[in-house]
């Protein structure tokens, strides 16, 4: 609520990676058929499932408290390094990793399960909180943050499949409404209390802070994962995609930091910095992503390309309505934070709900999700206009993580239903890319028009209003597409 404005482009994606986890890996007709329960299957706090459920609860509540908590440290470790026109590259950072772990940790649960890169997750986040709080640099800073991003990308993809191979079809809505769940306390306190200590003490305490809490459950959930066992399932032979090489993945990586650094001036040196980074999104992104993704075929391509689009509008609007708030209407930190807050609720609480509508085809959820993020957009728009209060754009992000709630969860378990045999890392990875592309991609889309607006003469209202006519059309894109989620 997640990743540019700061909230946006640095840990949104997490949630974004990790508030919406649930997934199922039978055929697609699955997905959209209401279960047959099993009674022997139990429910999730069962002898069965109690520890994998635990375990999994620890490692979101952890993965949300450290995303959330850092939010607001960023920019004023950013000041004390001497580093602030290089804030976009610090911010940009998480996310561009984001897409080299998803890739990573997909690639590293199909061929070994996903215990042991869920567990390699968990320490290198612990790794990176040090390397942050220990930062001489700006540049050591964005190291830390490109190495959290990393983490992130692998433990977000390594749950998604962990939970496919752990639970039954039943179960896997309702794993995601507690997964979602497990953000609602971080939402709460984590970003106030961090501000606070950074504002009383230091920003460093922040990270060396989180770093210290999240090193024993971080033990505690390895151990727990090393009592399981949650193989691989291999791919029959010639079925599947080939999984996309390592190379390709980092070439992405370096393309999307590449353009957040490109962004941070207007000089010839950074116009560089943004077309070679385009470059390589262009040539490189389409490996990372099932074929057929951008002309929305259906099954698994349809399903990755609207977790783009969505998330995308998504946090474009967290990002934007903050600063129209705070640039055009004067309404105080606090305030926003409790927008913040409100969002954080409302997708767990939507979310939550999407996981009682079991006999609800998941497709439906989809456009019912699109739907209302389409009306957040509206509400959006009709808040940038002077007369009307205040208060009317920030609901809009109440109302998007509502939508969100419906959709994102409801994608991510039909994108795993349509997986070929042993290859929900590789969903899971898919889903992770372009999660983060179309982050990047739709902000930056929407910061371009901006721009040109005020560069035109136009007043703030009428750029911050042009940004979000535009997100109107991926909003009706992710409708009109959504039954192609379908199996055919």
């Amino acid at each position: 609520m997640t990743d540019v404005p700061k909230h946006a482009t640095t840990d949104s994606a997490a949630p974004s990676t990790d508030r919406d986890v649930s997934v199922s890996w039978k055929s697609a007709e699955t997905a959209d058929r209401p279960p047959v329960r099993s009674e022997t299957d139990g429910g999730l706090f069962s002898r069965r499932y109690v520890a994998a459920t635990a375990g999994f609860s620890a490692v979101m509540f952890l993965t949300g408290f450290a995303a959330l908590a850092v939010v607001p440290t960023l920019p004023t470790a950013a000041r004390d390094l001497d580093g602030v026109s290089l804030f976009p590259l610090v911010a940009g950072c998480f996310v561009a990793a984001g897409l080299l772990g998803g890739v990573l940790g997909g690639h590293w649960a199909d061929r070994s399960g996903a215990r042991r890169p869920l567990a390699a997750g968990m320490v290198l986040a612990v790794v990176t909180l040090l390397v942050s709080a220990a930062s001489t640099s700006i540049w050591q800073l964005a190291a830390g943050r490109f190495l959290d991003g990393l983490a992130s990308g692998m433990v977000a993809v390594a749950i998604n499949t962990a939970i496919g191979q752990a639970y039954p079809d039943r179960l896997r809505p309702r794993v995601l409404a507690l997964m979602s769940a497990c953000w609602v306390v971080p939402s709460l306190v984590g970003p106030p209390l961090a501000g606070a200590v950074a504002e009383w003490w230091s920003w460093r305490a922040v990270f060396f802070g989180l770093a210290a809490l999240t090193v024993l459950p971080a033990l505690a959930v390895v151990a727990v994962l090393r009592g399981r066992s949650w193989p691989a399932t291999p791919a029959p032979s010639g079925e599947g995609q080939p999984r996309p090489a390592l190379l390709v993945a980092t070439a992405v990586s370096v393309g999307a930091a590449a353009g957040q650094y490109g962004v941070s001036g207007w000089d010839p040196r950074h116009l560089l910095f943004v077309v070679g980074g385009f470059a390589l999104l262009v040539v490189f992104a389409p490996r990372l992503l099932p074929p057929g993704t951008w002309r929305a075929a259906r099954g698994l391509p349809a399903t990755v390309l609207l977790r783009g689009v969505s998330s995308g509008v998504f946090f474009t609007l967290e990002a934007l309505v903050p600063l129209l708030l705070v640039t055009e209407r004067g309404v105080r930190p606090v305030s926003i934070g409790l927008a913040f807050t409100g969002a954080a609720v409302a997708w767990a609480a939507s979310s939550w709900v999407q996981g009682r509508l079991e006999r609800r085809p998941r497709h439906h959820l989809v456009v019912a999700g699109a739907l209302v993020l389409t009306a957040a957009v509206a509400v959006a728009a009709v808040g940038t206009l002077p007369a009307v209060p205040a208060v009317v754009a920030a609901s809009a992000m109440t109302v998007a993580a509502v939508g969100m709630g419906l959709l994102a969860p409801s994608l991510t378990v039909l994108s795993l239903s349509h997986a070929p045999a042993g290859r929900q890392g590789y969903a899971s990875s898919a889903m992770q890319t372009n999660q983060n592309l179309g982050q990047i991609t739709v902000l930056g889309v929407s910061s371009a028009l901006f721009n040109a607006c005020l560069s035109a003469g136009a007043t703030g209202h009428v750029g911050y209003g042009a940004a979000f006519v535009l997100l109107l059309a991926p909003c009706v894109l992710a409708a009109l597409f959504a039954t192609r989620t379908r199996s055919a």
